[in-house]
Order: C-alpha cells, then sequence, then structure tokens
C-alpha cells in the first residue's frame, strides 16, 4: 500500500474542516527548527553529580510526581528511563539546519522551555522525549519533560505538559514531531474520533502532526528521521510525501526492511 499511495490519517472529518477554516490565511512562521530532546528524568541519572539541598519536593511537584507514577502504571511501565537516543537523532537532524535552529537537550528540556511564546516561530518542532497517551484517564496525558533543573537533583516545579496545557499554547508550526513511544493513541470519542496529544497540538496551532502507533526503536528511528527531515529540509517535499519516501528508503534497506523500524510512525492533519 505504502508503495502506491500517500497515506495520511485523521481524526475526524469535523477535525480537519475546522482546522482548514482556522489556519486559513495564516503566515509560514519565519524560523525553521525547535527540538527538544533527552531530558533527564531520574534521580540517578549520570548527568545528576549532586544531591539536592532540600528535603522535600515542594506540593506542585509531590502532585506531579504522584500524577506521573498514575500514568506509567495505567501504561504499565516502571518509571521514565532516559532515552538516550534522541541526542543521537536531534544532532543528526540538527546538522540539517546548522544555524536557523533552536534546541535544548538535557536539564533545558524543560516546561519553561517548551511553553515560551518565541516556539510559535518556528515551522518544525520536534519533541524527542516520553509522550502519554493514556486511555483510562485521559487528562494524565501529555509530554514528560526534564523533572530536575540542575546537576544537584533540584526538583522543577513543573516537568510534565498535560494535555491541557497542550490545548492552551499557541504554535505556528507547519509540522510538530512526538518522536516518543505510543504518541498516537487517543481516546475514541463518538462524533469526534481519537482525542489525544494530536488533537491537544493540532488545537494548538500544529498543522499536522507525526505520532508514532507503538514503542520506537532507538537504533531504527534516529535513521527515519534524519531521512524524514532530509527529505522536507534538502528536496523540499511536503511532510506526508517526506514521510513515505524515508519509510520507502529504509524499507529498501536490508538492515532496516522490517516495518518495525519504519512503519510506527504516522501523519495526522493536512495532506496538502
Amino acid at each position: 500500500m505504502i508503495v502506491n499511495h500517500e497515506i495520511v490519517n485523521l481524526p475526524s472529518v469535523t477535525a480537519i474542516a475546522t482546522q482548514r477554516q482556522e489556519l486559513k490565511g495564516r503566515k509560514t512562521a519565519p524560523k525553521t527548527l525547535a527540538i527538544l530532546a533527552d531530558p533527564v528524568f531520574e534521580a540517578n541519572d549520570i548527568r545528576i553529580t549532586g544531591k539536592s539541598t532540600s528535603n522535600d519536593l515542594d506540593v506542585g511537584s509531590e502532585v506531579e510526581q504522584s500524577q506521573l507514577k498514575q500514568a506509567a502504571r495505567n501504561l504499565n511501565r516502571n518509571g521514565w528511563g532516559r532515552l538516550k537516543g534522541t541526542e543521537t537523532e536531534a544532532n543528526a537532524i540538527l546538522k540539517l539546519v546548522p544555524s536557523d535552529n533552536l534546541h535544548a537537550f538535557g536539564f533545558n528540556a524543560n516546561y519553561n522551555w517548551v511553553t515560551n511564546p518565541q516556539l510559535s516561530q518556528y515551522r518544525f518542532l520536534h519533541f524527542a522525549t516520553h509522550g502519554i497517551a493514556d486511555l483510562k484517564n485521559p487528562e494524565l496525558s501529555g509530554i514528560v519533560l526534564s523533572l530536575f533543573l540542575d546537576k544537584q537533583a533540584k526538583p522543577a516545579d513543573k516537568g510534565y505538559l498535560r494535555l491541557g496545557d497542550i490545548f492552551n499554547l499557541n504554535f505556528a508550526a507547519d509540522l510538530i514531531v512526538l518522536s516518543a513511544c505510543d504518541t498516537g493513541e487517543g481516546k475514541d470519542v463518538n462524533g469526534e474520533g481519537l482525542v489525544g496529544l494530536t488533537r491537544g497540538l493540532m488545537y494548538a496551532g500544529a498543522e499536522r502532526v507525526a505520532v508514532s502507533l507503538w514503542q520506537v526503536d532507538d537504533m531504527g528511528v534516529p535513521e527515519l528521521m534524519k531521512e524524514f527531515y532530509t527529505q522536507m529540509l534538502k528536496q523540499g517535499k511536503s511532510p506526508t510525501v517526506a514521510l513515505r519516501a524515508a519509510q520507502l528508503k529504509l524499507w529498501q534497506d536490508s538492515k532496516w526492511q522490517n516495518p518495525y523500524y519504519w512503519s510506527t510512525f504516522t501523519l495526522q492533519g493536512e495532506w496538502r
């Protein structure tokens, strides 16, 4: 099917009709690429070299930690381990846009960075971190950011971009990529289709969103993303055409031929 067709998914027909109406006449963002990758999730991360001087987390952090633990249980996960491969992935993409980019790794990949109005200046937003698509408690869905502020393990007041936060953001992105596991899932609502991270990001202004349908492979995803962005940024292809071209290229490579490596990501939103 992918050899003969471009494949695009939509949350619902209503969603794309509403989106086209709201985005009609919007000017293209002036800058190219903003990337967030490899946040610090755990106190035993090697990037944390000291101990926190505070014995107690503030109330906000305690609530957030509890919610993250609940979300992990709902998804049958043990926690939020480091995604070291996301740094490799991000650096490969950044080489394609050496100057016109904004990026945040490690402790800087935090809540303040992702909610800064400056991100509305970028056409492509790439978030390489844990995503939560919680079907049991949709309000717990979100994007996990750095949970610590510095090497002394000082906890972040907010390290969890909840679905409600996403709906309140104001992006002007042609494309947002959620490069993490299972980010394309959502709760099926009658008459509305899937409501999850994709819908939230489209509501926040993304013209289209690339998300994953299952747990991604740490080795295959960097290869796919590098080729995906090469097709868009160097060859001028639209995101839908570029994703298909990238997937076909990996399929033709004996090392990555298994669909597990290249077919996890799907594009939702405007295909024009």
